[in-house]
């Protein structure tokens, strides 16, 4: 082999994106209160970067309304689009001061305040509750921490994570019909101490399983309904079906449920109503992210027969080129190091005031597009969302694709209907036999509507749904009723069926 040092020369072609780009882009993808989060941030590291307090259009007299107040007919196609497309050159629109980001309310109010007012303090877990009930039970030390090593290896459900020969760092038992075959010299000594572990483990176990809520630390969904049976001794019926007929439960075999347990099929009804009442996700009720608050970025309403678009950039400071610093660029007789950091530091600020500014108009022009087509779903319902493909929109609005993708990313749009993830107006369809297009979620809302008025009795089949559908001028494959049913979490029509 042959190794020698040279230098040699090659062309390539690279794309490199410019720092402000790159924070456009990252500021183009945050929700509102993240964003608010980032200006905090920012203002507390760059000291060229300051909020604008003076708010001149909120003084007595003023005509001008606040910028989160400022709405605009979507009819009337007036965008405002002082900001060119990502990668365009800014430097003439904000080479001054400009102030950006919102303003705050005209009687005071603190916005900040007002969110943190309204958001939920971190509610209690799982963990928290079983804690709180073990500290009020008389255990030794040993048991105490053999029930709390359980507790802090429970899932959100309530579930155990690892078995209890895991958790005591013991081997699982084994099948007993395995020793049958083994000699007296092929088994292993057995470790007297861990089983002693294992089972002072399981005592601990049996600790837990008795706390609220019923149910919690089982190992699976039948341990954890036969948990809850467990202390109503009277019902016999919904204990024995668990124990034994949990599959048959899960397929709606009532027949076979009902001939094997020697009852009736209104009997084995009976019990059904009783294990529904069980909860098989006990721990479900303490989960964390249970309540989600949404601030939507973005407000739809309906007036005077128009809808108009405001965005929810109250939440955001207006911000500004710190007049001290500007007053130290013009100052002479600085040192090199100091004007370039003031340089640096000002230049800073003005990328993410442009940023900032860029966010609110790609945000605005791609809300408007998306009421734009989707005026139908908004005036009429469901059934007539209409199929949007993101490059449709990027098309019209000017931007790529992506950027599309980005300004949608985790934000919200508040309508007369609810309020949607943004992302929830981009939807696939199909091409019906009169030429015009049917979003996937209408077909999805027409299968539900037709299985919640089927006869139970009878429950219909997919290839009756696909017959249903068409009459609808929704022409689909069975395949396909049988993806979107699953989709919806619709069991099958045998699962369906009311005996």
């Amino acid at each position: 082999m042959h190794t020698s040092l040279g230098q040699n020369m090659s062309l390539q072609q690279r794309m490199v994106l410019a720092p402000q780009i790159i924070q456009s882009i990252e500021i183009l993808q945050l929700p509102i209160m993240a964003l608010q989060e980032r200006i905090d941030q920012e203002l507390l590291e760059n000291p060229a970067l300051d909020t604008d307090l003076s708010r001149p259009d909120e003084e007595e007299g003023s005509e001008t309304p606040r910028q989160e107040d400022r709405k605009t007919s979507v009819d009337e196609e007036s965008f405002d689009t002082k900001v060119e497309d990502l990668g365009s050159d800014w430097g003439e629109y904000f080479s001054g001061t400009r102030s950006s980001g919102g303003g705050g309310s005209s009687d005071g109010e603190d916005k900040k305040l007002a969110a943190m007012n309204n958001t939920a303090a971190r509610g209690e877990t799982l963990q928290d509750n079983l804690m709180l009930q073990l500290s009020m039970m008389e255990l030794d030390q040993a048991t105490r921490t053999l029930c709390e090593g359980i507790i802090y290896s429970l899932d959100k459900n309530g579930y155990l994570l690892y078995s209890i020969e895991e958790l005591v760092g013991g081997k699982a038992p084994e099948d007993k019909s395995d020793l049958n075959s083994q000699t007296n010299a092929e088994i292993e000594p057995v470790d007297v101490e861990m089983d002693e572990r294992v089972e002072e483990a399981y005592d601990a176990l049996h600790i837990v399983q008795s706390l609220e809520p019923r149910g919690v630390a089982c190992r699976d969904t039948r341990e954890c309904l036969l948990l809850q049976i467990s202390r109503d001794p009277e019902h016999t019926l919904p204990r024995r079906i668990v124990q034994d007929h949990l599959d048959d439960l899960k397929l709606n075999r009532l027949p076979k449920i009902a001939k094997e347990t020697g009852t009736s099929i209104e009997d084995v009804k009976e019990a059904l109503h009783y294990i529904a009442t069980l909860n098989p996700w006990p721990g479900n009720q303490f989960s964390e992210d249970q309540n989600h608050y949404v601030i939507p970025d973005v407000i739809l309403e309906y007036v005077d027969g128009k809808y108009e678009i405001s965005l929810q950039d109250g939440y955001v400071p207006r911000l500004m080129v710190s007049p001290a610093y500007e007053k130290m660029m013009r100052e002479k007789g600085q040192d090199a190091a100091t004007m370039d950091f003031i340089r640096k530091k000002i230049q800073a600020a003005r990328w993410l005031m442009e940023s900032i500014e860029q966010r609110r108009a790609t945000v605005y022009k791609i809300a408007s597009e998306i009421v734009k087509q989707q005026r139908d779903f908004l005036d009429k319902g469901i059934a007539f969302l209409h199929p949007l493909k993101m490059q449709a929109v990027a098309d019209i609005v000017g931007v790529h694709v992506s950027t599309v993708s980005r300004a949608l990313s985790d934000k919200y749009i508040q309508t007369p209907r609810g309020i949607f993830r943004m992302k929830y107006f981009f939807t696939g369809g199909i091409e019906s036999e009169d030429g015009s297009s049917v979003s996937t979620k209408s077909i999805q809302q027409a299968l539900v509507e037709l299985i919640d008025n089927e006869n139970k009795s009878n429950p219909m089949s997919d290839e009756e749904i696909v017959a249903k559908l068409k009459e609808k001028r929704m022409d689909i494959s069975r395949r396909t009723v049988t993806k979107y049913r699953k989709q919806l979490s619709i069991p099958s029509s045998r699962q369906r069926r009311e005996y």
